[in-house]
């Protein structure tokens, strides 16, 4: 039989709780999901259980005495939920301080082994995204989540701190932040109908915003209205890019914060990354020791993920002119994928040279050539460089861009004629030059390639909880 789950009417503790030592001698309801079971010779079975609290699982102890023993106790598989009522006492087990004497079990939900994907066999990732509804339950990506939601709390603590205001920028645009074109449209209109009638021009007033519209890319234009007028905002959301990419590091979906200041010229922005990198490192260590040893010890292929982020923590970043870092890739003898050219994007091979061997800690490139950046960032007087930055960490090369944005309207205009785009449409950030133009300067981040950074997790598909890949939008 199952027993009524209201019979016993008091507050649920968590398995973290129930985990510690001062919780010896309480009484506690934990619920939460069963992991395996063993039965004892001497009649009673030892129960695991998680609830997500924390990496480590709660071991019940179910006596034989309990009315739903036989029926259901011993029928309890991987999968099932359920919730356990006794006294906390001092385990005698290995690699755990508690356990629960049961005077009660509820089984709440059965798993049948013949299906139930889990098992205790141990799966590749690649196998796990096909159950993205079930993997949170495995010790991996139950710890993914928990650092991700430390290293998302702290982007809020860390700005609030500083007196940001939080803006929420639209999902839905009309304007190409990047101007790489590489957008989802957003459209109403019957495209099967369209296809059918061999309709080569569309009209777009008859599609839901009278214009082409898209999923926005950044939000860092509209983060720049706000910006110039209450001095300092960040936005925090999801973006999009329909880039035909199957690598570890791209998504078509993920999360991006994005900082703006008011009279911020290009160091401040430093200063303001070096630190936001560092206090998001620091509490992910702090309030996820467990889950950061388990990915220090199971993942990193290294096992010094601990170590390099505490010496990134530690280290002061080093700031190197984008000319030098060049020279020193054309000088350091090392034999490279793909030739260095000044004027070209660095790829991640002399990023991680930069970051691993040369320097051995985090540099922040600058001044850029203004080839190959966007039309909204700052001109350097020698007009071929521009104030952008990118922050690299050893291990994975860019975790951060940004840059200086360009104040001046003139210099802005004639920036985006270089790049071909239509001013009028962009006419309202145009308008900021215009009235009480100021300095400003920002960056983005992908949420995404931090949480794969801070836990050596090899792909980017394994840190979101549904990822969007091309030809992959399940769940």
């Amino acid at each position: 039989m199952t027993l009524n789950q209201n019979k016993t009417p008091m507050n649920r503790t968590s398995v973290k709780a129930a985990r510690l030592e001062s919780s010896i001698g309480n009484t506690a309801k934990v619920s939460g999901w069963v992991r395996t079971r063993r039965d004892s010779k001497a009649g009673f079975s030892f129960i695991e259980i998680n609830d997500g609290s924390c990496q480590g699982n709660i071991q019940i102890i179910a006596p034989g005495e309990l009315a739903n023993y036989e029926d259901d106790i011993k029928r309890l598989t991987a999968g099932c939920s359920i919730t356990a009522v006794g006294e906390i006492k001092e385990s005698g087990g290995k690699g755990q301080a508690t356990e629960i004497l049961a005077s009660e079990i509820v089984i709440h939900g059965w798993a049948d082994p013949e299906t139930y994907p889990l098992q205790k066999k141990r799966h590749s990732m690649e196998k796990l995204r096909e159950w993205a509804h079930l993997r949170p339950r495995t010790n991996t990506f139950g710890a993914v989540a928990r650092v991700r939601n430390s290293i998302t709390n702290s982007i809020h603590q860390f700005f609030q701190e500083d007196g940001f205001l939080y803006v929420n920028t639209p999902v839905i645009t009309a304007s190409d932040c990047e101007g790489a074109g590489e957008m989802f449209q957003v459209t109403t209109m019957d495209m099967e109908h369209i296809a059918k009638q061999q309709i080569e021009k569309l009209n777009y007033k008859f599609d839901f915003f009278d214009k082409p519209s898209f999923l926005t890319v950044s939000g860092q234009l509209e983060a720049e209205t706000y910006a110039c007028s209450l001095g300092k905002v960040y936005t925090f959301g999801p973006t999009f890019r329909a880039e035909n990419s199957n690598t570890s590091r791209h998504l078509a979906e993920f999360w991006m914060v994005e900082p703006e200041v008011a009279f911020n010229e290009l160091t401040d922005n430093m200063d303001l990354a070096e630190a936001f990198l560092k206090r998001m490192f620091a509490d992910a260590l702090k309030n996820c020791g467990d889950d950061m040893q388990f990915f220090n010890d199971r993942i990193d292929p290294d096992k010094a993920l601990i170590s390099n982020l505490e010496s990134i923590i530690g280290s002061e970043f080093v700031r190197l002119p984008y000319t030098e870092a060049v020279e020193i890739l054309e000088n350091c003898g090392q034999k490279f994928e793909y030739p260095v050219d000044w004027g070209t994007d660095l790829q991640s091979e002399h990023e991680r040279f930069l970051t691993e061997q040369h320097f051995k800690k985090p540099v922040i490139l600058f001044d850029y050539p203004r080839s190959i950046k966007p039309f909204y960032m700052y001109c350097n007087d020698d007009e071929k460089t521009v104030r952008a930055m990118d922050v690299l960490v050893p291990g994975v090369g860019e975790i951060i861009g940004g840059s200086q944005r360009e104040h001046r309207l003139d210099v802005l205009e004639g920036r985006m004629k270089e790049q071909e785009l239509d001013i009028e449409e962009y006419w309202w950030y145009t308008d900021l030059r215009k009235y009480g133009t100021v300095p400003h300067a920002g960056f983005g981040l992908g949420l995404e390639r931090a949480v794969q950074f801070a836990t050596s997790m090899s792909n980017i598909r394994d840190v979101i909880p549904f990822p969007r890949t091309p030809g992959n939008a399940d769940f």
